[in-house]
């Protein structure tokens, strides 16, 4: 697959951050239907999905989900995705009745300090070769 259809959710990642790439994995095995998709941030596809919806290449800080062609950043994207799960995950969605400012802040702690506490890696994640069909590396078709 090389495109994201409207319909797909994607989650971008930031391909050299090992709690990013842990958090992929985990939702790897926790998407037994295989909805979602996932790009890094550094990819092509993932650059691409960055500048159509106005989001700056430059910070990888930040946590998106887009699902049905709607942009969900950092917190709030987390709890799409943890609806998007189903299942017992979607115990996470109490969250929505904390602020998003809230929500955020906390988010925002985790994300700076993430390579300082779970380190960073050399090169991007490379999926294992039957995980790849769920990768999103090159650009869009058009």
């Amino acid at each position: 697959m090389k495109s994201a259809e409207p319909h797909q959710r994607v989650l971008l990642f930031d391909g050299v951050c090992n709690l990013c790439n842990s958090v992929i994995q985990f939702v790897i095995r926790n998407d037994k239907e295989e909805k979602l998709r996932f790009a890094s941030l550094q990819s092509p596809f993932g650059i691409n999905a960055l500048n159509t919806h106005g989001l700056s290449a430059d910070d990888l800080s930040t946590f998106i989900y887009i699902r049905k062609d709607k942009v969900h950043l950092r917190s709030t994207g987390f709890l799409y995705l943890c609806r998007d799960l189903g299942g017992a995950f979607r115990l996470f969605e109490v969250a929505w009745i904390i602020p998003r400012f809230v929500r955020d802040y906390v988010y925002d702690l985790v994300a700076r300090s993430r390579y300082s506490m779970f380190g960073k890696r050399a090169e991007c994640y490379v999926p294992s070769e039957s995980m790849r069909h769920r990768f999103l590396e090159e650009l869009p078709a058009s």
